[in-house]
């Protein structure tokens, strides 16, 4: 019965597991783009072996489909250790054969996670547009973050230089990192380019993610990209380059027409539907503008006119839809765990659109519910007298001025309480053994851990170590060198508790002695 239910559960996973049609890229993906890809890796002492290798099959996989080459995608590789270094350029790798041999020889660095001295690596040299083996100028820039989370260190400042010199950041976290800080540095949107995913599940987001980055490097002569509730970036290929001249961009909104159509009518008079067109006029040499004072969750058309005397362009255009408004809460994040507390925030901070607060929060299954009221300026509470060992429900909601209500709801849990060991007595029996004494009972305890110097044949400083249920309250250590030295730790579910030590005192006579707290 066992056998067949084995075979069943394993014909269960085989189902269960994404073929590779499914997670085949779109028709156009190999020569859709050109741009310059940079990898930035977590190869730390944080990151294991095993996670290390994994971040590399999730690249692997990523970028195979893409083609690579001088009018395609290049990519590098740059990983984080105490000394950063590239693995490889930009030009290294022309070929999907070559760098994929490449990703499977990498091997971590080790030492301290020093991203910043990464970042500048990067902002210096390896995407600096011109410089020797840097990135191509006038092309998409895009700067893919790998980390675990941990300990990155001050990269806000860095990671927003880059998005000021045109780099798209993009980051994925293995790890439980910092939502509010990893939020700040990737470019908009956060929900496309920022991800949380575990180790062994990063095949998850590979289509969307490869995606995000497509819709960056896309080779179309023109496209929108970093779009947000009120702007948006305009990308086109820079025909003028080289030429006298100057780029004119004109952008409005869609207006519903007959039938519910959205329609735009542009003529000499700049009019669509009743409204005026917005201009902005961009240098010969540039090949990127930010469109502002949008309105959220709307349609625009942008129209692009490369104007030159020395040659004729034809006019390009583009639609796109803003994203719409986000109302806080729109994220609601635990930290500080503790006994008996827990601090909850939540985001985005809207002084101006919130009137107030509501936090409420009850033990799961049907504890009694709890309510903090606060002012629209906070985005965090610290819960107080909570039970330890406790799941609960936390529920944030928004009081908004239009009347609307917002609320979002997570689960928190707070830590294991682990006493410390109250009590230890040893009584020494004989010239070389002892008696071990200590009182327990504490609830929640899943037993001891002793640990003491070795028997006398064994090497000087050498410990041993045993594991005693939690009903044993006693035991007798033999052959111990002088002056041993005998700790005992409780054992809680999670975690180990504050232990006592004694050393014990061989005399001629048996002698009680011990430790009280």
């Amino acid at each position: 019965m066992e056998g067949h239910m084995l075979f069943a559960w394993m014909l269960m996973c085989l189902l269960l597991q994404p073929s590779t049609a499914q997670n085949s890229p779109p028709e156009g993906v190999l020569n859709c783009c050109e741009g310059d890809v940079l990898f930035l890796v977590d190869s730390s002492g944080s990151v294991s072996s095993y996670e290390h290798s994994r971040m590399l099959a999730f690249l692997s996989e990523l970028i195979s489909p893409f083609s690579l080459g001088e009018d395609q995608v290049r990519v590098g590789l740059l990983q984080v250790g105490t000394k950063p270094r590239l693995e490889f350029g930009f030009d290294k790798y022309s070929t999907q054969s070559g760098l994929q041999a490449a990703l499977k020889t990498i091997k971590p660095l080790r030492g301290d996670t020093n991203t910043v001295e990464a970042l500048k690596m990067v902002k210096e040299w390896v995407l600096r547009p011109g410089k020797a083996g840097g990135a191509r100028e006038r092309l998409p820039r895009v700067l893919v973050w790998l980390t675990d989370g941990v300990k990155p260190g001050d990269v806000t400042g860095p990671m927003a230089q880059l998005r000021d010199d045109g780099v798209a950041v993009l980051v994925v976290s293995t790890g439980h990192g910092n939502y509010q800080v990893l939020r700040q540095v990737v470019s908009p949107p956060v929900e496309d380019h920022l991800h949380f995913v575990d180790i062994d599940d990063m095949s998850i987001i590979t289509k969307e993610f490869r995606d995000a980055i497509i819709e960056i490097i896309r080779a179309e002569r023109i496209h929108v990209r970093d779009v947000s509730t009120s702007s948006a970036t305009l990308q086109w290929r820079p025909v003028l380059s080289g030429l006298t001249g100057h780029y004119e961009i004109r952008f409005t909104e869609l207006r519903k027409g007959v039938g519910g159509v959205e329609t735009s009518r542009p003529d000499t008079s700049g009019a669509t539907e009743g409204s005026l067109f917005q201009r902005l006029t961009q240098t010969a040499d540039s090949s990127t503008a930010r469109l502002t004072g949008l309105k959220p969750d709307t349609n625009y058309i942008a129209i692009l006119r490369p104007q030159s005397n020395e040659q004729a362009f034809n006019e390009l255009n583009v639609t796109f839809r803003t994203k719409p408004e986000v109302l806080s809460p729109a994220v609601v994040t635990v930290s500080e765990p503790g006994q008996t507390s827990v601090r909850v925030s939540w985001g985005p901070l809207q002084p101006g659109m919130v009137e107030g607060y509501s936090v409420e929060y009850s033990a799961l299954p049907t504890g009694k519910v709890h309510y903090v009221q606060l002012s629209r300026s906070q985005n965090s509470t610290l819960l107080r007298n909570l039970q330890p060992d406790t799941t609960y429900l936390v529920t944030v909601t928004a009081r908004h001025a239009s009347g609307k209500e917002k609320a979002m709801s997570v689960k928190v849990c707070t830590q294991e309480a682990t006493p410390a060991l109250a009590d230890l007595q040893l009584t020494t029996v004989g010239s070389d053994s002892v008696e071990v004494e200590w009182n327990g009972g504490t609830s929640g305890l899943r037993g001891y851990w002793l640990t003491w110097e070795g028997q006398q044949s064994s090497a000087p400083g050498q410990r041993s170590s045993l594991y005693l249920p939690p009903d044993s309250l006693s035991t007798r250590l033999t052959h111990l060198p002088p002056s041993a030295r005998v700790c005992v730790s409780p054992i809680y579910r999670t975690a180990r508790g504050e232990g006592l030590c004694c050393t014990a005192q061989f005399h001629s006579d048996a002698l009680v002695y011990g430790f009280q707290s």
